[in-house]
């Protein structure tokens, strides 16, 4: 004991603080029974991956569904990796999609909550002093091992054809050195990481349940993993295990790619003396490779869809993109919402269990129809404002004409909206610039491209007798009247069915008339209620426009 003790002293003389006064530095939650606290943990590294977007949703669905806590973490040990405010991108993503922690880092050097400092770089003085502790209880050592002496001990593995390669049993050189030879190498000024001492047995397997994919069975860990590095910040590993348990961490739910890692990170829990957590590893988040045909992860390099900044940019509503990864998440979310078609996605019954353990396809035209859907029943004047709020940042001649005249533009945006089966000719705030853009001269593009029926004589003809009758305070069977008197005088029928019926009979039917009329107003052959956007559209501009064609 003694030689622990003065180990400890030895490598750590500035820390005094005990692990037992970090239990009560940071007590377990008073949360009801069965409550689930769970973290999403990323690092300062970049933009927020749609990937990020998608665990920390089941971070956060996880926890509200059980009445516990979701706290978001930044783990900034690998300094390497890290960009200049890559905080400040994390919680932009999050906020661009209202999906919010209830604790945790909250912007560049703030935050909330009574567990933290949430950020790793601040928890220097905490992991050292569980790693001093362990190392008065034997299980860890320093390690003065060169690149160079690690790179000779894995050729020597592999000539010695080690089926485990790493730092473990007769390869781990330092595991036992007396404390004179420590404490020489450490007054020669050499560098050193300290070392879990393993008790692993590879020939012994352990088996966890994993609460997506269900049993698991591997190898114990052997290796003498690194605890911390030489300049005493921990590894990820280290520190994820001590944060856990300090900040009361329930349930562990990453990505896939973390089982391998189970077997260490149960050690690393064991030896500090801290209850393993529940494991979940979710899904990767795939896509069709359009050269291959294969299904692959989204990639960060080939994808632009991968960054959440990308349906920001393009102008999803933030629910519809909610809506959608709640889809690739519980396999029985489809049927509830059709069951509850106005319910908040968070009174959602979520289940864990109900994730598949397969990798989910994210299909961007999944995502429109679901998108159309959202925005189809919104108010002209919710999308109004949220398209300005876009508009305002990403498109700004957009921005400039729909406030130039706001109820103008919210009619416009009202046509075929409070209807029994609105349009859904929109998926993003992106499409309205051209949705909308014949109502104004500065985006209008003018066709004329007529349907086979109709001869551009007919059709001058027709908009030249039409604009003799029109009349824009006609209501609206007033006004479609007036265009089925067109009809026969110009050999076309009123009547659609009697045109099928006997086609060779007449040259068309009123439906074309009614084309005819709709190219010349919008340059379109589909559009939503052709009454109703010439009369927003107001008389003077809409003669100009058939104008245009009569001669």
């Amino acid at each position: 004991m003694s030689f622990n003790n003065d180990l400890a002293n030895l490598l750590f003389p500035h820390i005094s603080g005990t692990p037992e006064e970090l239990e009560q530095r940071y007590p377990s939650r008073e949360l009801k029974e069965g409550a689930r606290v769970t973290r999403f943990a990323p690092s300062p590294t970049g933009y927020l991956h749609i990937g990020g977007l998608f665990g920390a949703l089941v971070d956060v669905m996880t926890a509200r569904a059980s009445g516990g806590k979701a706290y978001l973490r930044i783990e900034d040990t690998d300094k390497k990796r890290e960009i200049d405010d890559g905080v400040s991108a994390i919680i932009e993503g999050f906020d661009a999609f209202d999906l919010h922690f209830d604790e945790g880092v909250t912007g560049f050097g703030t935050e909330s909550g009574e567990y933290g400092p949430y950020t790793q770089s601040l928890r220097k003085e905490i992991y050292q002093t569980v790693a001093k502790s362990l190392v008065e209880k034997g299980l860890a050592y320093p390690c003065f091992c060169t690149a160079d002496e690690l790179s000779a001990l894995r050729e020597q593995q592999e000539t010695d054809g080690a089926l485990i390669r790493g730092y473990f049993g007769k390869y781990a050189r330092c595991r036992d050195l007396s404390y004179d030879e420590i404490k020489a190498n450490i007054d020669a000024g050499k560098p050193w990481v300290l070392r879990l001492r393993s008790d692993g047995d590879e020939n012994k397997r352990i088996v966890f349940d994993d609460m997506i994919r269900g049993k698991i069975e591997m190898p114990e860990n052997i290796i003498d993993e690194v605890l911390l590095k030489s300049d005493g910040i921990p590894t990820y590993h280290f520190a994820h295990v001590c944060d856990d348990h300090l900040m009361r961490t329930t349930h562990v739910i990453r990505g896939e790619e973390w089982i391998s890692s189970v077997p260490k990170h149960i050690a690393l829990f064991k030896a500090c003396g801290y209850k393993v957590p529940k494991y979940a590893h979710t899904p990767q988040v795939m896509k069709i490779d359009e050269e291959t045909g294969d299904k692959r992860k989204l990639s960060k390099r080939k994808d632009p869809e991968a960054a959440v900044g990308y349906f920001v940019e393009d102008g999803y509503p933030s629910e519809s993109v909610l809506e959608y990864l709640m889809t690739l998440i519980n396999s029985n979310f489809e049927d509830w919402r059709k069951a509850n078609p106005k319910a908040d996605i968070w009174s959602f019954p979520f289940n864990l269990k109900k994730m598949s353990a397969s990798g989910c396809l994210f299909d961007l035209v999944k995502l429109n129809d679901i998108s159309k859907n959202i925005i189809c029943v919104m108010s002209a004047e919710e999308v109004y404002s949220l398209c300005v709020k876009w508009a305002e940042k990403y498109d700004g001649q957009l921005h400039a004409l729909l406030t130039a005249d706001e109820a103008f533009s919210k009619g416009i945006l009202n046509i075929d909206r409070e209807v029994p089966k609105p349009r859904k000719d929109i998926a993003k705030w992106s499409d309205i610039k051209d949705y909308i853009s014949y109502f104004f001269d500065e985006l209008y593009v003018p066709c004329f491209d007529l349907p086979e029926r109709v001869s551009h004589e007919d059709a001058a003809a027709i908009l030249r007798a039409y604009i003799e009758k029109y009349d824009d305070a006609d209501d609206k069977d007033t006004w479609f009247a007036k265009i089925k008197e067109l009809c026969e005088p110009f050999g076309y029928t009123p009547n659609v069915k009697e045109y099928k019926k006997n086609p060779d009979a007449f040259k068309g039917h009123v439906g074309d008339i009614s084309t005819v009329i709709r190219l010349a107003v919008t340059g379109r052959t589909n559009t939503p209620d052709l009454y109703e956007i010439m009369k927003l559209m107001g008389r003077e501009k809409v003669v100009a426009r058939m104008k245009k064609y009569t001669d």
